[in-house]
């Protein structure tokens, strides 16, 4: 399979972001988003112990959900998130090198762009995924203006700020996919509160 295009075979493009999740608890999280239909999974890197969780995510979700790494900033974690069973890097920021070791790994890269001209060097890196990131910063309308100028073959997911209330606004604005966070998981909220969490989100689809 193309690596740029591993990340739009599931659905609803939903990636649940698990930042400051610890390795104890990754799995019955990540089995209970499975269960609410969310198949794409994120662990950031500034976690506790974020590569032991995301080594075990994709051993126990194999098969069953794509498992990624966020708040990738180097080459070298590149290498390390690869190691551990990552196949998507997100980054904040938009950096070539960064782009680059991911597409040489085999990952879906996924930079971080605000403006026109941060998404245009990304796909000149070779990303096709972009993160539109803070999101709630910009407004749907933001997003809608930027896929008049970028190329078919890319796609833009909101990230920062989402939630089951206004998913559907990013969505119908031009987005393909949204990045969730702190409304769907954040440290101290159970597996359970997670599950129910996901399954509104993904009935907002």
């Amino acid at each position: 399979m193309d690596p740029t295009s591993r990340l739009t075979h599931y659905s609803p493009a939903i990636v649940a972001i698990l930042r400051g999740i610890e390795p104890r608890e990754v799995v019955e999280v990540g089995k209970a988003l499975v269960d609410a239909g969310i198949r794409i999974v994120e662990v950031p890197l500034n976690s506790p112990q974020a590569l032991t969780s995301i080594e075990r995510l994709a051993i126990s979700l194999e098969g069953d959900a794509l498992v990624g790494a966020g708040t990738v900033l180097t080459a070298a974690s590149v290498d390390d998130v690869a190691t551990a069973g990552a196949k998507f890097v997100v980054s904040p920021t938009t950096d070539a090198t960064v782009i680059a070791r991911t597409l040489k790994r085999g990952l879906d890269p996924m930079p971080g762009i605000m403006t026109p001209t941060e998404a245009m060097t990304a796909i000149a890196a070779g990303a096709r995924h972009l993160k539109l990131f803070p999101a709630s910063s910009l407004g749907e309308g933001h997003i809608h203006a930027l896929r008049d100028v970028l190329p078919r073959d890319s796609y833009i997911w909101a990230v920062g700020g989402i939630n089951a209330e206004n998913l559907a606004q990013w969505t119908r604005r031009g987005a393909f996919g949204v990045g969730v966070g702190s409304s769907l998981y954040r440290p101290g909220r159970s597996a359970g509160e997670v599950r129910k969490c996901a399954a509104e989100l993904v009935g907002t689809r």
